[in-house]
């Protein structure tokens, strides 16, 4: 006659866990950690953008920032990854306009001598009006790269004006703090950018 009254409390938390299972398996927060947590990856820079105008990395915090650093005269890997970077961040806009407030996408060149403040700009508007294109002096650009851990190299030319860089590939998202999260996959295409976006952009 007990067994009823016995199986009820254990029927009740069977229920009650498989309630708390199907809602986490709903939930659309993150649960892992970020990749780059703790990685010591960033930190404010002082550089130039189109029009001369002096800009610091912390101008953006309290934003999430994607930052690339790479080249305008770069024959193929550059533009690849910059055009799937803008296409991913166009397609979560789409998807998440108030999210995308939130986001500032920055290019970074290593090659300031070819990269002036007026190509650095007309390179990034090649991609989206969202994407902010930054140079500076040697000095500067050394500072920047050397905060994100970006290795860069000039490669000798035919001609003083006619070379090639070679340089570390890496998208870096960075949180609202300032703090690293992970790396975006631009080699890969705009789909895998957008669906990163979506799980760490909140």
């Amino acid at each position: 006659m007990n067994r009823p009254a016995m199986a009820r409390p254990i029927f009740l938390a069977a229920l009650t866990a498989l309630a708390a299972t199907l809602s986490a398996c709903g939930s659309s927060t993150p649960t892992e950690t970020p990749p780059l947590e703790g990685a010591a990856i960033g930190g404010d820079f002082t550089l130039v953008d189109k029009d001369g105008k002096t800009v610091h990395f912390n101008d953006f915090a309290g934003k999430y920032r994607i930052v690339y650093f790479g080249y305008s005269f770069c024959p193929d890997v550059c533009p690849l990854d910059l055009q799937h970077v803008m296409q991913g961040y166009h397609l979560f806009a789409k998807d998440h306009a108030d999210l995308a407030k939130k986001v500032q996408p920055i290019f970074v060149t290593i090659d300031p001598a070819r990269d002036t403040p007026q190509v650095v700009g007309q390179f990034a508007a090649n991609f989206g009006p969202e994407l902010l294109g930054l140079t500076g002096s040697e000095a500067q650009v050394a500072q920047a790269a050397k905060a994100f851990a970006v290795y860069y190299q000039k490669r000798p030319g035919t001609a003083p004006d006619a070379y090639l860089m070679d340089h570390s590939r890496g998208v870096y998202l960075m949180a609202p703090d300032g703090k690293p999260i992970a790396l975006l996959p631009g080699e890969k295409d705009g789909k895998a950018v957008a669906a990163d976006l979506a799980k760490w952009v909140r």
